[in-house]
């Protein structure tokens, strides 16, 4: 059966995939004060950091309208799988459901599966290597649903961030009890909860919270070897080849993906971030 997989744009696809009509992405707003774009195939990673260098406040987000999503799942792929960033971070997954409802309302029965991913960037990435991974192994829609469902309980999400402002202006992390002092050069290591921000471990200065994360991940994924690691990373190619070799260097991995964050991910990773999945 023909199936599609359709993303926020918050999820990283390699450039291979940028091109193939499997996958669909559906663009958030940005803002900067005064500049707003969408996170589309036109946004400009330099160019919006340096936006958000100079602009006093904190950048925002626009989640797309459920017709966004509704007009994407008007396909002739008989299975829709649909990816969206963490509901505790964006309106995304909602307005995904909404446009699944108003899909059925206008045009009847369809296969289609919001997932709310409860991470984002390359963890987004994950989910839409899974779901192609299952549907060109021929498994139903069903037991697709069931299998992502269940590498959900399974995937890890770490980051490390040279900037936490953005996520702390925007309210999301109500679950960390307190922050280090950023002059200290303590870089706290952050995980994903099921969708929630907490903090795992710190380490002063990046290579040495890297390193530390590499020691966490070789103990929380003894499974490792049979996992794909991803990293986005902002702004910072040389932190992610750290961050690979590190890793590499304590465990077997079944391959490594690196790619550039997109504008929302940028937005939230700031300047020098770097967002691991396993």
């Amino acid at each position: 059966m023909k199936y599609k997989i359709v993303v926020d744009s918050c999820c990283e696809l390699p450039e291979k995939y940028s091109k193939d009509d499997r996958f669909q992405i559906i663009p958030l707003g940005l803002e900067v004060g005064d500049y707003s774009i969408m996170d589309d195939e036109n946004f400009n990673q330099a160019e919006f950091l340096a936006q958000v260098a100079v602009y006093p406040k904190c950048p925002k987000s626009s989640c797309p309208s459920p017709e966004k999503f509704m007009e994407a799942y008007k396909t002739e792929a008989e299975n829709v799988f649909v990816i969206t960033l963490s509901s505790h971070l964006s309106g995304s997954y909602n307005s995904a459901v909404v446009g699944k409802e108003l899909y059925h309302e206008q045009y009847g029965d369809k296969n289609i599966y919001v997932m709310d991913s409860e991470t984002a960037a390359s963890g987004e990435t994950q989910y839409a290597y899974k779901a192609l991974e299952l549907q060109e192994q021929g498994l139903s829609f069903e037991d697709t649903v069931k299998e992502l469902e269940a590498f959900r309980e399974e995937m890890k999400t770490y980051f490390i961030l040279d900037n936490l402002e953005t996520l702390r202006k925007n309210g999301r992390l109500s679950g960390v009890k307190a922050m280090v002092v950023s002059t200290l050069n303590i870089k706290p290591i952050m995980y994903g909860d099921h969708g929630v921000i907490a903090q795992k471990s710190q380490a002063v200065g990046m290579k040495k919270a890297i390193s530390k994360l590499a020691d966490i991940i070789n103990k929380e994924v003894p499974d490792a070897k049979d996992r794909i690691l991803m990293i986005s990373q902002c702004n910072c190619p040389e932190r992610a080849e750290f961050m690979k070799k590190e890793l590499l260097a304590r465990t077997q991995v079944k391959d490594v993906v690196i790619m550039d964050t997109r504008g929302i991910s940028s937005m939230y990773a700031n300047d020098g971030g770097i967002v691991v999945t396993i």
